[in-house]
C-alpha cells in the first residue's frame, strides 16, 4: 500500500511550549488515523500543520513523496471538518457545499451535480435550501462533512468534529462517518481526546503525549500492548498496584502478584502492575494469582457490572463482569477473587 502522508521530524514551538516534538508518521493510502490525547498534547496544531494553517519551525509534511510544507491550505488537496464545524451562516446548504468549488472557478453545472451527488450520499438532499441555525447539531455535521469532501481531497483532516453532540447522536453519527469516509476511499487523520471514539474509527492510532507520539498501533494494539505506562493508563479503565520486581512478579507488602517484568523493568526495581477491570473474576479456586477481596460496592452499567474490591493490605481494585451475571456476594462479604497473570501489564514505577 502507498503512503500518502509522511511527516519527517515535524516540531513546533509557542514560546516556551514545544508543541510537536520531532515527529514522524507514515500514514498509507486509504488509512484512517486517530491523533489522541489530552488537550495540549499538540495533536490540533499537528494537524494545522498537515493542513497548511501552521508552519512547522522544523521538518517536512510529504504528501505522495512530494513536500509540500510551504504550500497554502487552498494548494494542498485536503478538506477540513473543524469542531464548530465553521458554516457559513448567511449561506445555504447548498452554497456551504458549493464553497471550495465556487473558489475554484469550477463550471456551475459541474458543481451543482457534485453538490447533489453529496447530498445524496449524506442524506442531506431535502436540506439543501436551508440555513445552518434551521439544522440540528447532526444535520450540521453532514454540511460540513460534505464541503470538506466538495474538492474530491485525497486527505480528510476531521479535528474533533463530534465533540459538540450529545452522546447518543456521537456514536450513531461516528458509525456512519467511518462509512462515508470508506466511500469516498479518502485517507482521514482524525483528532479526538475520546479514546471510545479512536477506538472505533481507526485503523492505528497516535497516542499523543507532551509534543510526541508516545505510540502508533492498531486499537487492540494500543489496548493490550501499551508501550508504556503512559499508554496503558491512558487508554481504557485499570488497576495500578505498585511494589517491587522480584523474579516471580510483583511483591506487595508480603503477598507476589505473579507476572512477567516487561523489557525495561529490573529484578529488585520498584514497578507497578496494569490489571485491567475484566481480567478480574471471582474464583471457586485457589492459586498463586487468586486473592481475597471484600466488596464494598457495585454500579450496574448495563453491559457490564463494575465491583469495587478492597484487599486487606488496604489497596482497592475494580473489576468488570458481565451485567447478565448475578453478583458474585453481597457488599461487605469476602471471597476469592482471580487476575489473568498473562495480562499483567509491569513498568517502571516513575
Amino acid at each position: 500500500m502507498s503512503i500518502r502522508l509522511s511527516l519527517r521530524g515535524v516540531s513546533k514551538r509557542f514560546g516556551e511550549t514545544l508543541a510537536c516534538d520531532d515527529i514522524n508518521l507514515d500514514v498509507a493510502a486509504g488509512e484512517f488515523v486517530s491523533l489522541l490525547g489530552d488537550s495540549g498534547c499538540g495533536k490540533t496544531t499537528l494537524l494545522r500543520i498537515i493542513s497548511g494553517f501552521a508552519a512547522p519551525d522544523s521538518g517536512q509534511v510529504l504528501r505522495d513523496g512530494r513536500d509540500i510544507s510551504r504550500l497554502e491550505p487552498r494548494a494542498r488537496k485536503m478538506g477540513f471538518v473543524f469542531q464548530s464545524y465553521a458554516l457559513f451562516p448567511t449561506k445555504t446548504v447548498r452554497q456551504n457545499i458549493r464553497f471550495s468549488l465556487d473558489v475554484a472557478n469550477v463550471p456551475r453545472a459541474k458543481s451543482e451535480a457534485r453538490v447533489s451527488l453529496l447530498a445524496g450520499m449524506l442524506e442531506i438532499g431535502a436540506l439543501v435550501e436551508r440555513y445552518p441555525h434551521e439544522l440540528s447539531g447532526g444535520q450540521q455535521q453532514r454540511v460540513a462533512l460534505a464541503r470538506a469532501l466538495a474538492n474530491e481531497p485525497e486527505i480528510l483532516l476531521l479535528d474533533e468534529p463530534l465533540s459538540a453532540l450529545d452522546a447518543r447522536i456521537r456514536v450513531r453519527l461516528r458509525d456512519e462517518l467511518r462509512s462515508i469516509v470508506d466511500q469516498f476511499k479518502v485517507t482521514a487523520i482524525y483528532v479526538t481526546h475520546d479514546q471510545e471514539e479512536a477506538m472505533a474509527l481507526s485503523d492505528r492510532i497516535a497516542v499523543m503525549r507532551k509534543g510526541r507520539i508516545e505510540q502508533l498501533d492498531t486499537p487492540s494494539g494500543v489496548y493490550n500492548r501499551p508501550a508504556s505506562r503512559f499508554v496503558a493508563t491512558f487508554i481504557g479503565s485499570h488497576n495500578l498496584i505498585r511494589g517491587r520486581m522480584t523474579s516471580n512478579g510483583l511483591e506487595r507488602t508480603g503477598q507476589t502478584w505473579p507476572a512477567l517484568a516487561n523489557s525495561g523493568v529490573t529484578i529488585g526495581s520498584q514497578a507497578v502492575a496494569i490489571v485491567r477491570p475484566e481480567d478480574i473474576s471471582p474464583s471457586e479456586a485457589r492459586d498463586a494469582a487468586s486473592f481475597e477481596a471484600k466488596l464494598l460496592g457495585q454500579v450496574f452499567l448495563g453491559a457490564t457490572t463494575r465491583y469495587r474490591l478492597a484487599l486487606p493490605d488496604g489497596l482497592t481494585l475494580i473489576a468488570d463482569r458481565p451485567g447478565r451475571e448475578p453478583a458474585p456476594c453481597q457488599p461487605g462479604a469476602v471471597r476469592v477473587w482471580r487476575y489473568v497473570p498473562e495480562r499483567v501489564m509491569i513498568y517502571r514505577d516513575e
